[in-house]
C-alpha cells in the first residue's frame, strides 16, 4: 500500500528541491532518457553498469555496496535478466536482488517505461493536505490534535506548521497522529520535533553522518532544534504510529522518544533510517541510492530494520482510542467523532502571486533560461546542477501556452497545471517569506486532461 504513498516523491515526479530527504518511496526524477516500453541486451548492460558504479561510488555502506554491485554484474553476466524485456520487471528483478544483499528499504530501482501500476484501492489515497499537514482540532478537556502525513523541507512544512500549531496553542495535551506518514525532509521533521522542546533551549536532535562520494569518508551533519512560535514542552505529548509510518516519519517518533519528549502510542513503524538520494540511470530507470544514515546523539544508533517500538503497543486502529483513555478523556477511534472543533484545514486557494512567479519559473526551465535570481541561493544551485536533466524533460513540450491553478500541493507548493504546443505537466513551486522560489516538483498531468 505505502509505496504508491507520497506520489510527488514517486517516479511520476521529479522534485526540485536542495534538501535532501528521506521517504519510503526515493525521491526519483523522471529521467532525461526517454522511457521505452521494453529492452534489449544494450539497455540491461548499460543500466546495471550505471547502478553497479551508483552503488560502490554513494551507497552509504562501501563494502554493502560492492557486494550488492558485485551481484548483479554477475546475475547480467550469467544471464539471469536475459528474458526481462519489460523495463519494470526489470527494476523489479534489480531491485529484489540489490535487497538480498542490502536489506535498505529505501534502495531501490524504478522505471519509467514498464507497465503500468494497479489501480490504487480505497487505501492507497492519501487525505489533502497542506505541505503534510491533514488538520488540526480541538478535543476535550484541552487536549489538541494535528496529523501530519509527510515532511517537505522547511520552506513548505514551516508556514503549515506553525499555522496549525498556533491554533492548538494552550492545549493541556498533545497527541500527534504520524500513522500515514511516509517521511520527507529531516529539517521538517527537526521543526515538529522544536516544538516539543523548551523555547530557550537548544537540542541537538538528530546527526546525517553522510559519504562523500567515491571515497569511504563520512561528514557529519548536525539537526538541532529551532525557534517555534509556541511551544508544547512539559505537556503530555502522544505520537500515533503505525507500519506504514516510514523514514522521515519514524525518525519523528524516534526523536520524541529517546529525549524523552512524549510516548508512542500504536505499532512498530518500517524501519527505514537511510537518508535518499536520485540517481539517474538512463533508458528511463532511476535508483534512489541511500547516501547516509541517521545517527541519534543518545542512542548513537538509528531505528534502520528495526523500526520504532511504541511505549503502548496497540493495532493502529486503536491508537488513537487509547492514546485518549490515557489522557483520561472519552475514547474515540476516530478524530471526526472526538474533535470538538477543527481549527486548521489545508487551504484551497494560491498564495498572493504565485502564479506570476510560477509562470517565470516554468518558462524559464521551458527554455533552458531560468531566472536564478528569483529563486533561493540553495535552491539556484540545485536547479544549475539539474539544469541538463530539467530541460531534457521540458524541451519537448514546447512552448509554454498557458497555467492555471489546480491546488495546493502536499509538498506545500501551489499546484499549476502547464499547457505546452505538445503536452501538459503540473509543476508546483514552492516560495519563501520573500517570494522567492525556494523548491518545486513537476510530474506529467493525468491522462485525459
Amino acid at each position: 500500500m505505502r509505496h504508491r504513498v507520497l506520489i510527488f516523491l514517486s517516479l511520476l515526479a521529479c522534485p526540485l528541491s536542495a534538501t535532501a530527504v528521506t521517504t519510503q518511496v526515493p525521491p526519483v526524477p523522471p529521467p532525461a532518457s526517454a522511457p521505452a516500453s521494453t529492452i534489449d541486451s544494450n539497455v540491461r548492460k548499460d543500466v546495471v553498469a550505471k547502478l553497479s558504479d551508483a552503488l560502490r561510488d554513494n551507497y552509504v555502506f562501501p563494502d554493502v555496496g560492492q557486494k550488492a554491485a558485485e551481484k548483479i554484474t554477475t546475475s547480467l553476466a550469467a544471464g539471469e535478466y536475459d528474458k526481462l524485456s519489460d523495463p519494470s520487471a526489470f527494476a523489479a528483478r534489480l531491485s529484489a536482488d540489490i535487497a538480498a544483499i542490502a536489506h535498505d528499504k529505501h534502495l531501490r530501482i524504478n522505471a519509467m517505461g514498464g507497465l503500468p501500476p494497479s489501480a490504487p484501492g480505497p487505501d492507497d489515497v492519501m487525505p489533502r493536505s497542506e505541505a503534510g499537514v491533514v488538520r488540526a482540532d480541538k478535543l476535550a478537556g484541552g487536549v489538541g490534535y494535528i496529523e501530519v502525513i509527510g515532511f517537505p523541507p522547511l520552506p513548505a512544512f514551516k508556514p503549515a506548521a506553525d499555522k496549525a500549531m498556533l491554533a492548538l496553542k494552550g492545549s493541556r495535551a498533545l497527541i500527534i497522529d504520524e500513522r500515514r506518514n511516509g517521511g520527507g525532509s529531516p529539517d521538517g521533521v527537526d521543526y515538529l520535533v522544536s516544538f516539543l522542546v523548551l523555547p530557550n533551549r537548544s537540542m541537538d536532535i538528530n546527526d546525517i553522518v553522510a559519504r562523500v562520494p567515491k571515497t569511504h569518508n563520512f561528514e557529519h551533519n548536525k539537526h538541532s532544534s529551532q525557534p517555534t512560535p509556541v511551544s508544547f514542552a512539559k505537556i503530555p505529548i502522544y505520537v500515533l504510529t503505525s507500519k506504514n509510518t516510514f523514514s522521515g516519519g519514524e525518525e519523528f517518533a524516534y526523536d520524541v522518544q529517546t529525549h524523552k519528549l512524549g510516548k508512542i502510542v500504536g505499532e512498530v513503524t518500517g524501519g527505514g533510517a537511510n537518508p535518499t538520494g536520485p540517481v539517474d540511470l538512463g533508458h528511463g530507470f532511476v535508483a534512489g541510492i541511500p547516501f547516509g544514515r541517521a545517527e541519534n546523539p543518545i542512542t548513537k544508533t538509528n531505528w534502520e530494520g528495526r523500526g520504532v517500538q511504541p511505549d503502548v503497543s496497540v493495532s493502529a486502529h486503536d491508537a488513537l482510542k487509547v492514546a485518549l483513555q490515557k489522557l483520561g478523556r472519552k475514547p474515540a477511534t476516530e478524530i471526526a467523532s472526538a474533535s470538538l472543533k477543527q481549527v486548521f484545514a489545508p487551504r484551497s486557494t494560491p498564495l498572493p502571486g504565485s502564479e506570476a512567479v510560477a509562470r517565470q519559473f516554468i518558462a524559464g526551465i521551458a527554455r533552458g533560461k531560468p531566472d536564478y535570481a528569483a529563486m533561493t541561493p540553495e535552491f539556484a544551485k540545485f536547479n544549475r546542477e539539474q539544469l541538463p536533466m530539467t530541460r531534457g524533460i521540458f524541451a519537448p513540450l514546447g512552448e509554454l501556452r498557458s497555467i492555471k491553478f489546480e491546488d495546493v500541493g502536499m509538498m506545500g507548493g501551489d499546484e499549476y497545471r502547464a499547457l505546452f504546443a505538445n503536452g501538459a505537466m503540473i509543476v508546483a513551486v514552492v516560495l519563501n517569506a520573500e517570494g522567492k522560489v525556494a523548491g518545486a516538483m513537476m510530474r506529467p498531468a493525468p491522462a485525459g486532461e
